[in-house]
């Protein structure tokens, strides 16, 4: 009996360590990450990054040379049209002007002089015209009077000519006079300034920039650099969200207005500008800000949409040992802890989400976009499918 007995214990415990052993080396249930279907916005696309300008830069520069005499206007100072934001040195210019003034005044004393002469050489060709008539006077003396006349009136012609010119050559003066007044063309910011006091300006060759006044901060743009291969979709008229180191939590929101055709080619690589307007009340970009822009090309409101991941995703193992999957486009939903194959039709594809346009999945269910799982006790483990890396 007792032998017995040890029998029956020892099988009970073998018993137990195989059911232990097998409990232990079974596989886990396969556990999925899931994403509820949901309606939405579905949107595609162009990122891309840009610098923040003002919409109306002008460089503000000289068009005589000299000495910078004072300065009006620095970085950041408000300034109207016409408003006087430095002075060069009016020194020789007004030298100049006082020359062409003394210049006009001689030539207007000349003109006064011969006119003088030419009434002169009037009267006397007419009295001895007189003469001739009463046998006084030769021919030769009436012919030398109209001869003096004429060239009186000649040199009137002269002396007129002579004072336009010098009367030219006077508002040329005080033109360049008025030059030395460096003002603001147009109503805007002073952005930069480049010269200061005692500084010699030269515009001999090119005109020297002194400073840069953009017209309205209130309204800036942002260039963005769109490569070849998506510019096709970009148009004017988009919609654009961007943002800007200096906020990283805000989104500024803008418009394309403008795709330029210029090529802008840098070591081979083609990319073309593509301007998106934006208010700006607050003042809160500043002209040369680094911008990472978003430019929809498409959009789909208010849609049945799933994760792109969902369409990919399909459980380990089963799609091939289950008959009946579809080969199209469709999804796996967790029902009853299950997954269940489902067609759907896809619309847009945007970049994080597709637009689901038919089929049979309805809003709430459970779409199964990754794989947890598969592992045993002893270490072996099935490999997770998740196409996109989640887990």
């Amino acid at each position: 009996m007792k032998k017995l007995w040890l029998i029956a214990v020892g099988a009970s415990l073998i018993a137990v360590a195989v059911g232990l052993a097998w409990w232990w080396m079974r596989p886990e249930a396969p556990r999925f990450v899931t994403v509820t279907a949901a309606r939405g916005d579905v949107s595609r696309f162009v990122v891309t990054t840009g610098n923040v300008n003002a919409v109306v830069t002008v460089q503000v520069g000289t068009y005589v040379s000299g000495p910078i005499q004072a300065i009006y206007c620095d970085y950041n100072t408000p300034v109207k049209a016409g408003q006087l934001c430095a002075k060069i040195d009016p020194k020789p210019f007004q030298v100049a002007l006082d020359q062409a003034k003394a210049s006009l005044a001689s030539a207007q004393a000349q003109l006064a002089k011969d006119r003088a002469s030419l009434a002169y050489a009037q009267r006397a060709y007419q009295r001895d015209r007189g003469l001739l008539a009463r046998g006084i006077v030769s021919q030769e003396s009436v012919d030398s009077g109209k001869s003096a006349r004429d060239q009186a009136a000649a040199q009137i012609k002269l002396d007129q000519a002579t004072v336009m010119q010098r009367r030219a050559a006077l508002e040329g003066a005080q033109v360049n006079l008025d030059y030395t007044h460096i003002v603001s063309p147009v109503d805007g910011v002073v952005v930069s300034r480049n010269v200061d006091v005692g500084q010699t300006v030269a515009a001999s060759f090119q005109t020297p920039t002194l400073f840069v006044v953009a017209q309205d901060l209130a309204k800036m743009q942002v260039d963005t650099n769109v490569s070849e291969s998506d510019i096709g979709d970009v148009h004017a008229g988009q919609r654009a969200t961007f943002s800007v180191d200096a906020y990283p939590r805000r989104t500024f929101e803008g418009q394309v207005a403008q795709v330029r055709k210029a090529p802008i080619s840098v070591q081979n690589v083609v990319t073309y500008d593509a301007v998106i307007n934006v208010a700006n009340p607050q003042l809160l970009l500043f002209p040369g800000m680094t911008a990472s822009a978003r430019i929809i090309t498409e959009q789909r409101g208010n849609v049945l949409s799933v994760p792109l991941q969902a369409l990919q995703f399909s459980p380990y193992g089963l799609a091939h040992a289950t008959p009946g999957v579809p080969r199209g486009d469709h999804v796996w939903v967790l029902r009853q802890g299950r997954p269940v194959s489902v067609p759907v039709t896809v619309g847009l594809r945007g970049a994080a989400r597709a637009q689901v346009t038919g089929g049979d999945l309805t809003p709430g269910d459970a779409v199964i976009v990754g794989e947890m799982g598969g592992s045993t006790r002893l270490g072996g483990s099935r490999p997770a499918r998740s196409p996109f890396g989640l887990h």
